[in-house]
């Protein structure tokens, strides 16, 4: 069934009934850029029920190769089995030479994406910064009023940007790999001051002794680096055993229990003041975009190209041009 088909009543009605499909087809339209179903994806996030739990929201990041599809399903399977009900925001790089995703997180989660219990959604991040697609927020708002218990977005990797996820998650978890060379030089200091948690993972065979000594490493860079009274634990893993996953669950539920509720909200508040600067940032781009002459935009872009002009003052001949 065809995306424009839905309705604002069908889409609550699915929501109301706890119909995936629903929720589908609601982040597919947050996620579009046709007017209408902009027009159609406001209208419903305006008239979401309020969510009838708090949904813990946990975001994921670690460098490439640290196995976070294989941590997720294993740790996701893990939540499942006590009873949780998840969902998992997977963010796939956009191709700066196609504009098109990979999108197979579904593929690579197979046996979590089996579970009742589980809802797994790709997107793609649109070129946005901070390893978040364009509109996880708003789909981590319909996963919310939807009733699950833990929304899980996964970044599509550490970089000098990734620390936009902190800013939509209560809990941000990073994963690191045991032996991969650099340690702790490769680690940013941006990220390390903001995360909640760190996993050693692949902590088994003949990685384990490694795991233990990176662990110890990584324990006493935050203990340096991190004064406040919560200090990010360091935990070992083995997706493949399932070794050590409850305790990363047990220890998410000390932080949140160490932070307590009244801290958490106003720690959302504060995110959402941030998002705002951040939407409003990208509609006005899209409305200069939208309303500015092109061709007058084109032949500054040549301009700058050719080394005619310089970008200070090709903006400012842009917003010159601008209503008053």
């Amino acid at each position: 069934m065809s995306t424009t088909t839905w309705t604002l009543e069908r889409l609550l009605n699915g929501f109301a009934q706890g119909e995936r499909i629903a929720l589908a087809r609601a982040i597919t339209l947050v996620e579009s850029q046709l007017p209408e179903h902009q027009r159609l994806a406001a209208e419903l996030l305006k008239n979401l029920p309020a969510p009838k739990k708090t949904t813990r929201r946990i975001g994921l990041s670690g460098t490439p190769g640290v196995g976070k599809s294989t941590f997720i399903e294993s740790f996701g399977l893990e939540l499942v089995k006590q009873g949780l009900q998840l969902a998992v925001l997977a963010v796939d790089p956009t191709s700066q030479v196609s504009g098109g995703s990979i999108l197979g997180d579904k593929t690579r989660m197979e046996l979590l994406s089996r579970e009742d219990n589980a809802f797994i959604r790709p997107s793609p991040s649109g070129g946005a910064l901070g390893g978040v697609a364009r509109k996880t927020r708003e789909a981590i708002q319909l996963c919310e009023a939807f009733g699950f218990d833990i929304v899980l977005v996964e970044t599509v990797g550490v970089g000098q940007s990734e620390t936009a996820v902190a800013q939509l998650t209560d809990c941000f978890m990073m994963l690191l790999q045991p032996g991969a060379g650099d340690d702790l030089q490769g680690i940013k200091r941006g990220i390390l001051e903001l995360v909640d948690l760190v996993v050693v993972t692949k902590a088994d065979g003949a990685n384990q002794t490694l795991a233990q000594q990176a662990t110890h490493h990584y324990q006493q860079a935050l203990h340096i680096l991190r004064q406040e009274s919560w200090h990010p634990p360091v935990l070992a893993c083995s997706a493949l055993e399932k070794r050590g996953l409850t305790e990363i669950w047990l220890k998410m539920q000390d932080y949140f229990a160490h932070q307590g509720e009244e801290a958490l909200k106003a720690k959302r508040r504060q995110q959402g003041l941030h998002w705002l600067d951040e939407s409003l940032d990208e509609e006005l781009r899209a409305w200069f975009r939208r309303t500015h002459d092109k061709t007058r935009f084109e032949s500054l872009r040549q301009a700058v190209a050719a080394g005619k002009t310089t970008v200070h003052e090709a903006v400012h001949q842009l917003i010159a041009q601008l209503p008053q």
